[in-house]
């Protein structure tokens, strides 16, 4: 699968599609066009964006996630297509009947996933994993000590030390590093989890019954270090700015795309994610009992 994402946020422009090709036009003509089947997701992030409806339903109809952003040009809202596989119904119906001691059991591989994860990024930037390795192996079923939030307090201290960062969706500086990629991260596996047939909505532990996206949510986790690992560059870099500029989003985009070594192998993270999708389906159908969530090292350097 692709990973290429196509962000408008610098100037006005005008989407629509030519042939299977989203045609960008500005005041002075036309500024580009992308294949369709080339893209991973559409970001728009200029309050003077015009797009077509043919646009938006050649989106929905090759799978391509579109994210539109607010004033700040963070993430706000995101559009997916309601058929992308032709098994659908059949899945959703094994989503709805799973029993709760199976969403229990693989939010624990989710949890102890995302703690490894977490566990790497903190040696790789200190050297020691604090303590992160040895907690992952303390997750269980459902995570009911809540090993998960432990490990959080544990891993932005160590990450951010004498920074006084806390986390806070609603805040700037590297707050926004944190939203805009999580958001990056969060349509790329809500794209892979549609793509497998799968509702978006029907979370492992995730339940909010205003969020659409609650699968996405919870299968995301493992991959949020691979995001926090930017905003260290960024904090080490020097950067300190409230809001996101050009080229802070263009990095961001940038570092997520790519190659990612995990399980012996080089893969793009769209090609990770739908790894870890088809993986969920197999869990269903009972052909098989864990998750395809391989440890992906960050990118420090």
């Amino acid at each position: 699968m692709t990973d290429r994402v196509l962000e408008i946020a610098d100037r006005p422009a005008r989407l629509r599609l030519e042939y299977d090709n989203i045609v960008v036009e500005g005041e002075e003509g036309e500024l580009g066009r992308v294949p369709l089947r080339d893209l991973a997701a559409v970001i728009l992030a200029h309050p003077r964006l015009a797009v077509t409806h043919a646009v938006l339903e050649g989106l929905a109809r090759c799978n391509v996630s579109l994210i539109v952003c607010d004033a700040r040009r963070m993430p706000a809202g995101m559009l997916m297509p309601l058929q992308a596989h032709f098994l659908q119904a059949e899945r959703f119906r094994m989503q709805a009947a799973m029993s709760q001691p199976q969403r229990k059991r693989l939010w624990k591989q989710v949890v102890r996933a995302k703690v490894v994860a977490q566990a790497q990024l903190v040696e790789s930037v200190t050297g020691d994993s604090r303590g992160l390795k040895a907690l992952a192996q303390k997750v269980r079923s459902g995570d009911p000590a809540n090993v998960e939030a432990r490990a959080a307090i544990t891993y932005w201290r160590a990450l951010m030390p004498g920074a006084r960062f806390r986390r806070d969706p609603d805040a700037g500086g590297l707050n926004a590093v944190l939203n805009y990629g999580y958001a990056v991260v969060r349509a790329g596996v809500a794209r892979a989890i549609v793509g497998a047939g799968l509702h978006p909505s029907v979370g492992l532990h995730h339940h909010n019954r205003y969020n659409a996206f609650c699968l996405a949510d919870d299968l995301m986790e493992p991959y949020r270090p691979l995001v926090d690992a930017i905003a260290v560059r960024l904090r080490e870099s020097g950067w300190a700015q409230d809001e996101l500029g050009p080229e802070q989003r263009r990095m961001i985009l940038e570092a997520l795309s790519g190659g990612y070594r995990g399980a012996e192998e080089t893969r793009t993270l769209s090609d990770w994610f739908a790894r870890m999708a088809f993986s969920l389906v197999k869990v269903l159908e009972h052909e098989r009992e864990d998750l395809d969530l391989p440890a992906l090292p960050p990118r420090v350097g």
